[in-house]
């Protein structure tokens, strides 16, 4: 009888960490919901500090604990500091679901932020939504985060169906005739990717070949984009996977026009994955030369641009607390991810509940340091909308080559995103 009970009051302590606890923001402590008290919000996340996706991806968490570090000596958001709990995942399904239920059961979390991956948050979705946990800004452009059932999941990134449209339709306006294969990971990245990049080139696909983010050997995949004549190589891919077809292509001598998705296409990330695999390698290469000519998508401000206020901010916020680091757009998405975060935080209120913020999630009110906009609704919990094309330089800069465009998931139309948006100071996160 005594197991029994204490059995039962596990069972209870966990059902109370998950849910909102019965105080309200009117309590004694100040807590309204789990991780808040009157002075910190506790959130998590899991990241890839290690394995195949760490390369380029664990420094996101960096950059975004550099923001929280700025927003919290800034005062913090209606006077809460937030604490921010990264647990390394390793980019491992099974990992990511024994990470998550300790930031959850154990530290108690207000929210995961910025889960990152397709194959590893898919195993978490389900049970963040069914413990009632806000799982907010997903680090990856699957479909599955704009999902009716999952009511607290909401995306970041353009997903990759927006993003082939974008992709396949710039190839078939400007690359008219060539022979394109596909390079995808063997996951949702690549069968989202390929429902829109179908809608403007199916019949211009010589091969499609999937990597399993598992195995770092590409070149059969590669091997097979030669053989079919691929004369551009669309590849949806992490940048350790980008840099890899990109070093083995040359090392075949196989020169092809790569179309790089966002989630890989940072000059910056893939410079030092370049230079590291080669000399892992034993042999040196010139990384400026390889990336010459490389087309990308993004969607939000290259790290290279001094004109723009968000970057401003940016290398503001780098220069103060992550100063050793390169400033790369992959830093830049982490610092925007956490940006968008308190914004929604902000919007939540004093008086923090989780209901609160997946209301201020939709409340269509979230602006920020992207070039187009989100799709944030009570019918839509789809990230940003759209992505400009750009190509890279000689000395590794990138011109943009096609404004910032937005669509649907579906087959509407691809049309110019707006050119209006508000700046870090109209914003007026922190501060007086």
């Amino acid at each position: 009888m005594r197991a029994l009970l204490l059995v039962s009051l596990l069972l209870l302590g966990a059902c109370a960490g998950a849910g909102e606890q019965p105080v309200g923001g009117g309590s004694a402590s100040g807590d309204s919901a789990p991780g808040v008290t009157g002075d910190t919000v506790v959130i998590g996340t899991h990241q890839p500090l290690t394995g195949p996706a760490a390369p380029g991806y664990s420094r996101i968490s960096v950059a975004a604990k550099a923001m929280y570090s700025y927003i919290n000596d800034k005062g913090g958001i209606h006077g809460r500091k937030i604490d921010y709990r990264v647990e390394d995942d390793g980019y491992n399904p099974t990992r990511t679901v024994e990470v998550v239920k300790k930031l959850v059961l154990q530290d108690q979390v207000f929210a995961i932020v910025g889960g990152l991956g397709t194959p590893t948050h898919s195993k978490v979705v389900q049970y963040l939504n069914t413990e009632g946990v806000p799982d907010v800004l997903v680090s990856s452009g699957a479909l599955m985060w704009d999902d009716p059932a999952s009511k607290q999941t909401f995306g970041f990134q353009v997903d990759y169906t927006r993003e082939g449209k974008i992709q396949g339709k710039y190839i078939a306006d400007q690359l008219p005739g060539k022979k394109v294969g596909l390079l995808f990971q063997n996951d949702d990245v690549g069968r989202d990717a390929q429902k829109g990049l179908d809608q403007f080139i199916a019949d211009r696909i010589v091969t499609r070949q999937a990597y399993d983010p598992a195995n770092t050997d590409v070149l059969p995949q590669v091997n097979a984009l030669t053989s079919a004549g691929a004369e551009i190589v669309v590849c949806s891919c992490v940048p350790a996977f980008t840099a890899l077809s990109i070093l083995t292509a040359a090392r075949l001598g196989y020169k092809t026009q790569f179309v790089v998705s966002s989630i890989g296409a940072d000059p910056a990330t893939l410079t030092g994955l370049l230079q590291d695999f080669a000399k892992r390698g034993g042999t040196e290469v010139s990384a400026p030369a390889l990336l010459n000519g490389m087309i990308g998508t993004g969607y939000l401000p290259d790290a290279g641009r001094t004109d723009d206020p968000w970057t401003q901010l940016f290398r503001e916020v780098h220069a103060k607390y992550m100063p050793n680091e390169p400033l790369t757009n992959t830093v830049i998405f982490g610092m925007a991810q956490a940006y968008t975060f308190a914004q929604a935080l902000k919007l939540a209120g004093r008086d923090l509940t989780r209901a609160k913020l997946v209301q201020a999630m939709e409340s269509g009110q979230i602006t920020g340091p992207g070039v187009t906009p989100f799709g944030f609704s009570a019918q839509s919990h789809s990230g940003y909308t759209g992505a400009y094309v750009f190509q890279v330089n000689p000395d590794s800069t990138t011109r943009e080559i096609q404004p910032p465009m937005t669509t649907d998931r579906d087959q509407g139309p691809i049309t110019p995103a707006p050119t209006a948006r508000k700046s870090p100071a109209e914003v007026a996160l922190v501060g007086p």
